[in-house]
């Protein structure tokens, strides 16, 4: 008796033989029993459906989780939450310098505003100063032409590594004088190989300014000059989540911008050695020096582990810088120039100053006339960009109270806020979503960058406002 399972297969065999018979007669082989589970599977010696017949079944795009082409990682791969973790190990600064292989893509700082093939050549070309292609190209993204008298002087000095004090006039580009240089150094410099397989990292440079903004605003800056350059610059300061700066870090640096308490909390954890500082540059140095950061400041440059005078490059930048400045600053320099453009103190021929005297009493209704003239003529009647300076910080928060129940959206800054609250309130501002800004000493150095047309130092009887290119500055 031949069993249902037999017959199937018998008539399966059979079946088999009719097909292979165009080959050639042959006798049909007595089959071989296959268990149920296994005889809807094609035999072993037929290879499976080629995918070139039709669509490829999910199977055959998986391959058991590997990519049929190329190499495993040519798709696109998603890395949660590991945002430094690109081709399969972790990226980092220690072992040498930074963009080199292994480090995620760099995001374009430029964004649509990007350089086209017929821009016009970058300022440093055209003073024969050589600094490199990647950054001249992107000093041409940044649209700059002609060098202001600031750069002219300063950035052949720092190339021939020699430490140097400026004062120049605000709004005269001191950013740019001392990023050039620096990135420049970094890029051409030969270093030494920095130590592996530890959570310590070694920047080449260190930038220190006084408040939070100016250093975000720096970094932002040196982000574009540092474009595609394999230079990397980060950012550290007070009032945010150390745990994001660390990360940040740790992903690699050679520029680090800092402010003086946050660097000295870095230093104390281990978490920043300045042991290869090769470039100290100071923004801002008579504010940090004179407003009360001075034994940080001292801390960071003569107690801590970072190279002495004379074995860095130190770059001191200030739109002010009085005598006894002069002297302090001078403890940090070996050998130093010291250079002027224009007035000390003054501002740019591209700002305005305008004093008006105006009654305590009338100061609102002042600011309310001069706001109403600056819609009339901004572009479709737009509020042009407008700071407020004001003295204390409830002073700030009832202007902003007034003029938003007034029509005129307006945000503030000072010291009561958080800051992620004063980010978000530059955000705001600049992208012109809240047009005016009330803010108190806070921003008087901190505004740069931002396309103002008008600053108020409306409410501030005593405050010393230092204004950007572009703006007109109305004092009572």
């Amino acid at each position: 008796m031949t069993s249902w399972a037999d017959a199937v297969e018998t008539g399966s065999s059979d079946n088999t033989g009719t097909s292979g018979g165009n080959k050639g007669a042959s006798a049909p082989t007595k089959p071989t029993y296959v268990p149920p589970h296994l005889r809807n599977r094609p035999p072993a010696s037929e290879p499976p459906a080629s995918s070139l017949s039709g669509p490829p079944s999910g199977n055959d795009r998986l391959k058991y989780g590997i990519p049929t082409s190329g190499s495993r990682w040519s798709g696109p791969r998603s890395e949660h939450g590991r945002p430094g973790h690109v081709g399969g190990h972790r990226s980092g600064g220690w072992g040498g310098r930074s963009g080199w292989g292994g480090r995620e893509r760099e995001v374009n700082p430029f964004g649509d505003d990007d350089v086209d093939a017929d821009a016009e050549s970058a300022f440093e070309e055209q003073e024969n100063s050589d600094l490199g292609e990647a950054l001249n190209l992107n000093i041409r993204r940044c649209k700059y032409v002609k060098p202001t008298p600031v750069q002219r002087y300063a950035i052949p000095i720092s190339l021939a590594g020699r430490d140097l004090m400026a004062c120049a006039q605000t709004g005269s580009g001191k950013t740019a004088a001392f990023c050039f240089p620096i990135i420049s150094g970094i890029m051409r410099g030969h270093f030494p190989q920095r130590p592996r397989g530890v959570r310590t990292v070694f920047p080449l440079a260190l930038i220190l300014s006084p408040t939070r903004e100016l250093s975000m605003q720096i970094h932002d800056e040196a982000r574009k000059f540092s474009y595609q350059t394999g230079v990397r610059a980060v950012v550290a300061y007070g009032g945010a989540p150390i745990n994001q700066q660390l990360r940040e870090l740790e992903r690699g640096v050679d520029i680090l911008v800092a402010t003086p308490g946050r660097l000295v909390d870095l230093l104390e954890r281990a978490k920043v050695s300045l042991q290869m500082i090769r470039y100290l540059a100071l923004d801002e140095a008579d504010r940090m020096l004179d407003m009360g950061f001075e034994p940080q400041i001292r801390k960071i440059v003569e107690q801590m582990d970072m190279p002495l005078c004379g074995e860095r490059q130190t770059m001191l930048f200030s739109a002010t810088f009085p005598k006894e400045i002069q002297r302090l600053a001078s403890d940090f320099l070996s050998n130093y120039i010291f250079l002027t453009v224009g007035r000390v103190g003054s501002s740019t021929d591209l700002i305005v100053q305008r004093v008006e005297f105006v009654h305590e009493n009338d100061k609102r209704s002042y600011l309310m006339d001069l706001l109403h003239a600056q819609r009339a003529d901004g572009i479709n009647g737009k509020q042009a960009l407008t700071l407020v300076f004001v003295e204390t910080k409830k002073g700030a928060d009832s202007l902003e109270h007034w003029l938003c129940v007034n029509g005129f959206p307006a945000t503030t800054i000072h010291g009561d806020r958080t800051q992620q609250e004063r980010e978000q309130a530059l955000r705001s501002f600049k992208s012109g979503n809240t047009p005016i800004l009330v803010a108190t000493d806070v921003a008087a150095r901190g505004v740069r960058s931002l396309p103002l047309k008008a600053i108020a130092a409306s409410f501030a009887s005593s405050l010393s406002v230092v204004s950007s290119p572009g703006s007109t500055t109305v004092t009572s």
